[in-house]
């Protein structure tokens, strides 16, 4: 068994679970971070990346268990979880219908160092826009969002598919301008992970599984139980952080991020396009 390989995983796994959630997009970071311990070779690590995106989906499901499980319970009947099982799937269905459409051809043109900084530091740049408006909050929890609050984020979230946007923060960014409270907004953009990337992640390895093998399991495993892990720990870290403060240090955070994709874009000392 190959430890050094393994000790990779984990920190790729790491990498994931603390980036899905919050807005300043896991796939930059993974790139960089794959492209540092020179992890695995292009096919392989594309299918490995979406194994362990759904490590980070199973936290949350694990972390709002009891909410979802009411809500299929409650699913029947008019009320708040039939309410917003309707909102998850009004939200989810913009992103996945662009993404089968479209998702290739969007990939093959806009994934490039230049469109990859420039999404970061524009993303940041929102960020702090929208943090200086005067917030009017219409929800203040997830039961008062509305089917059309759900659409427009749903809207937003779009925006994700180009690469380097990230779609917790477009999802969240975006429940701030149509009315949501910060609480409200990061656990609706938490839970509408669960269907957009867990259809697009079980959708992609279906596609590339037979580039598995057996010697592959103990890596995945790996990443899959880190990802999990550090997922739910910034899930929960996440919350605790709102309660008191806003999203500008991650909007400086994404507007570094952004030069330093240019940066060594232009160096060559990482291929953001492989």
């Amino acid at each position: 068994m190959d430890f050094l390989l393994l000790f990779k995983s984990l920190i790729m796994g790491i990498v994931e679970g603390l980036t899905e959630f919050l807005p300043i997009s896991s796939t930059g970071h993974l790139i960089l971070t794959g492209h540092l311990l020179d992890f695995l070779d292009k096919e392989k690590r594309d299918v490995y990346e979406i194994f362990i995106q759904l490590g980070a989906i199973l936290a949350v499901a694990w972390e709002y268990r009891s909410r979802l499980i009411q809500a299929a319970a409650g699913a029947r009947q008019p009320g708040p979880g039939r309410q917003l099982l309707l909102n998850l799937a009004i939200a989810a269905i913009p992103a996945l219908a662009l993404g089968k459409l479209f998702g290739s051809q969007i990939k093959s043109v806009l994934f490039n160092p230049i469109c990859v900084a420039i999404s970061f530091i524009v993303g940041g740049l929102i960020i702090l826009w929208a943090e200086k408006r005067q917030h009017s909050i219409s929800a203040q929890t997830m039961d008062d969002i509305t089917p059309g609050m759900a659409l427009k984020i749903g809207l937003a979230q779009c925006l994700a598919l180009i690469p380097g946007t990230s779609r917790s923060g477009s999802t969240i960014i975006g429940g701030l301008f149509f009315g949501l409270s910060r609480q409200a907004a990061t656990e609706f953009s938490f839970l509408l992970g669960i269907p957009v990337l867990g259809t697009a992640s079980l959708y992609s390895l279906y596609k590339h599984l037979p580039a598995m093998t057996a010697q592959d399991i103990p890596v995945f495993g790996v990443g899959l139980v880190a990802s999990f892990v550090f997922a739910l720990i910034a899930v929960r870290a996440l919350l605790r952080f709102i309660a008191s403060h806003t999203f500008v240090v991650f909007a400086w955070y994404r507007i570094a991020f952004g030069f330093v994709v240019l940066l060594t874009a232009y160096t060559g000392w990482v291929n953001w396009t492989a």
